[in-house]
């Protein structure tokens, strides 16, 4: 595996790199970084040459102060991918990673392939809000130490039960949260980012490329008619609901979703 400091216009980015095959950009959610992506990269790197990065903010990469834009993480993303040669792949978001994902398909659509979006959103009038039990536990992210407020808010991420059911899987998830964890204020530019792309939206029917949507039906971040919504719009979009996945399917169920991904990828002209 190859992983350091990259370069990426006026910031650095924390990337690691291992696999053979088409590269795979994969793009993290709000405050999360490449750790949650270990179990799936592991799944793909056989076939794809998968590349991961910490978003500015999080994980290892510069944390400039905001504000940050859906554009700017977009024009992050294009420019790693020019440094580290990688003038073409597959890009992967989760949540907010799809709006960045989206983003960087209608500013650099020379970059990407194809597209797999789990758990996200088009933006825009005609999607349902985050619920308000969610929003709630984020007005206490700035409140309280990273530990804490991981360990309190990460459960609403999952599927009713699921971090009952599986405790030392939840545990070894914290720990690695928290080894390089998100630091309020940046947390904060990333969320004020997501609500502006949230709130306006963006018209993704321009975007030509093959798409794969998958969302989990008992999502309790970004609720399961949006990602619906995304792919009724998206013009070459497979739509998958995951019955039993809450907004983090590839932890809930990384061989399915692994399979899906991989399904979707070797069928790629």
């Amino acid at each position: 595996m190859r992983a350091g400091l990259i370069k990426a216009g006026a910031i650095s980015l924390w990337s690691e790199r291992e696999g053979a095959g088409d590269p795979l950009l994969m793009v993290t959610g709000l405050g999360y970084a490449s750790w949650c992506w270990q179990g799936l990269r592991a799944a793909l790197r056989e076939r794809w040459d998968v590349v991961v990065f910490d978003n500015r903010g999080t994980g290892r990469s510069d944390k400039p102060a905001g504000p940050y834009t859906m554009a700017m993480l977009a024009d992050d993303a294009a420019q790693l991918m020019q440094a580290a040669g990688v003038a073409r792949a597959h890009v992967l978001g989760h949540s907010m990673g799809g709006y960045i994902s989206l983003t960087l398909a209608l500013r650099h659509p020379q970059r990407v392939r194809s597209l797999v979006l789990i758990g996200t959103s088009p933006g825009g009038p005609d999607t349902q809000p985050v619920p308000e039990e969610t929003l709630k536990m984020w007005g206490l992210a700035g409140t309280m130490p990273p530990a804490e407020y991981a360990r309190k808010s990460m459960p609403l991420s999952f599927a009713p039960g699921w971090t009952e059911q599986h405790p030392a899987e939840f545990d070894t998830l914290l720990e690695r949260r928290l080894q390089f964890p998100t630091p309020p204020a940046c947390w904060l530019a990333q969320y004020q980012a997501c609500a502006e792309f949230v709130n306006t939206g963006v018209d993704v029917r321009g975007i030509r490329v093959p798409a794969l949507v998958l969302h989990g039906l008992q999502d309790r971040v970004v609720p399961h008619h949006n990602g619906a919504l995304l792919a009724q719009r998206l013009p070459h979009a497979t739509f998958v609901s995951l019955p039993d996945s809450g907004h983090l399917p590839f932890l809930e169920e990384p061989a399915r979703v692994a399979a899906l991904v991989s399904n979707h990828l070797e069928h790629v002209k």
